[in-house]
């Protein structure tokens, strides 16, 4: 059977731009792991991985027109916002480097012998080592910080494991351009280019998960596509952790004081967050309860306003744009839902944005406007007027998890009148992020970050953006009794490395 063609397609035309690739083969994809498997030895001393990312981030920004004008061709996601994600990516790959120098995140800890203890305590010496090879599935609204040089991918190689990449199928081109630079970046500090692999395909991707070498996988995407790799990679003969972040609905709460103190500004920022990337970001506020009332009037005729002043955009690829469309008209046609700004078909080729509003009663009495408690990918949200806080404390009763969750206060409630405290701790188990007086969109690169949250916005607890992101790749191993001579440089009582660790309890 011949091999699949590969295309790179246009979203702002539908037409295909080139042949880039075919699809991998099952025995194409063993190939590709275990290359990457035999790489592994080429990772292992930090300071060669350090110079491995900080050279992948100045190629990067070397090649930044090329790689701009790719992903912008076939992403429609304009050179602005590329340029911004472009910085992103390479301070991602900075920031890792850093990390590895640090040294913290091997958490190393020496417990010396204590026979007075109870029960006696032997040597123990304990660190972290890499897991692996790493499956990383590249997301479709993201295709430099997310994609083939994205989070998953330096995080991975900063632990020292090496990558391969399953393409997203809306930017191969891009994808292959960007491991073209991460292959230059590795021979340029003589690590084995297979550290750093691509393949394409829906088979493939399967494959990927499956293969008996692959230690780990990380996945950005739907909460179907993730459920299923999510599903195939606990089901292998040996079960391998799968980091998925799948879907949010990312929540935002308006109490009535705020709504009051401050309704221009709170639609304002809420339709600039929801219309930002044409509604394409994981963190879109997609469902809002805000106060019955004058103050909840007002907040919606501003929204009603900057929504409607917003322009029609291109979504990422025609599937996702027939999904929105579909998606949208589904949940208007419930009981009960009004649409005062009607998201939909902007053209032939694009959509513009607008929401929808309801009684927060309506969802809080029973199941048959579930559906509007499921994310909707696009420029598009769900208002949910609520008479009462005991009504916002069901409504949010019945929420899945979520990457954010968001309230609105005054500024009295900020210094701690009223109920924001309550709220907010209603707020902090939907989420792994909780903003007060902020908008979701826009992640920032912090040690302190977190992206991930509760099921089903990620398969597991950890989180894929900032330092910490780097755990994800490691699993812990302890020595106990072994002789000074035998043990690893990291765990000699000398310290011959100089790093961070911790010695019977204390920073040592």
């Amino acid at each position: 059977m011949a091999a699949t063609p590969v295309w790179s397609v246009d979203p702002r035309t539908g037409k295909q731009r080139e042949q880039v690739a075919l699809e991998a083969t099952t025995g194409e994809v063993d190939q590709v792991v275990r290359a990457a498997h035999a790489a592994r030895a080429s990772l292992t001393d930090r300071r060669v991985r350090a110079a491995l990312l900080r050279a992948a981030a100045d190629l990067l920004d070397e090649a930044g027109p090329h790689v701009i004008e790719a992903a912008d061709a076939e992403s429609a996601l304009g050179p602005g916002r590329l340029t911004g994600e472009l910085a992103r990516t390479t301070a991602q790959f900075r920031a890792f480097a850093d990390v590895i120098d640090e040294g913290s995140f091997l958490d190393i800890r020496i417990d010396h012998p204590d026979p007075a203890a109870t029960p006696p305590r032997p040597d123990l010496r304990r660190y972290k080592l890499p897991l692996g090879v790493v499956a990383v599935y590249a997301a479709s609204n993201f295709p430099l910080a997310f994609s083939v040089p994205g989070g998953d991918t330096a995080s991975a190689l900063a632990a020292g494991c090496p990558v391969v990449v399953k393409a997203h199928p809306d930017h191969p081109a891009t994808s292959e351009l960007c491991a073209s630079v991460l292959h230059r970046a590795a021979e340029q500090v003589g690590v084995d280019p297979a550290v750093v692999s691509v393949v394409h395909g829906f088979d493939a991707g399967v494959a990927l998960v499956k293969h008996p070498l692959i230690a780990a996988a990380g996945f950005t995407g739907s909460v179907r596509g993730g459920r299923a790799l999510f599903d195939a990679a606990a089901a292998r003969p040996v079960p391998i952790p799968f980091h998925g972040e799948l879907g949010s609905l990312n929540p935002v709460v308006v109490t009535e004081a705020a709504a009051a103190e401050r309704a221009e500004e709170i639609g304002a920022g809420l339709a600039a967050s929801v219309t930002l990337g044409t509604g394409q970001f994981c963190v879109k506020p997609g469902f809002v309860l805000v106060p019955a009332g004058p103050g909840g009037d007002a907040v919606v005729k501003e929204l009603t306003a900057a929504v409607s002043d917003s322009e029609a955009g291109v979504l990422l690829d025609h599937r996702m744009r027939d999904n929105f469309l579909a998606g949208v008209r589904e949940r208007a046609a419930l009981t009960g839902v009004d649409v005062p700004v009607t998201p939909g078909a902007g053209g032939e080729h694009t959509v513009s944005a607008g929401f929808l509003s309801l009684p927060a009663a309506l969802l809080a009495a029973d199941g048959e406007h579930d559906l509007l408690l499921e994310e909707c990918f696009g420029p598009v949200t769900v208002v949910a007027r609520y008479d009462s806080t005991d009504e916002i404390a069901v409504v949010l009763s019945r929420l899945p998890g979520n990457l954010t969750a968001t309230l609105q206060v005054s500024a009295a409630e900020a210094a701690g009148d009223g109920d924001a405290a309550a709220l907010l701790d209603r707020l902090t188990p939907l989420a792994g992020r909780v903003l007060v007086n902020g908008w979701p969109t826009g992640v920032a690169v912090a040690p302190a970050q977190h992206h991930g949250g509760p099921y089903p916005a990620t398969t597991s607890t950890s989180t894929s953006v900032g330092g910490t992101a780097i755990e994800r790749w490691l699993r812990p191993v302890a020595y106990q009794t072994t002789p000074e001579a035998l043990l690893p440089p990291e765990l000699r009582d000398a310290n011959p490395l100089g790093l961070p660790r911790r010695i019977d309890g204390l920073p040592g």
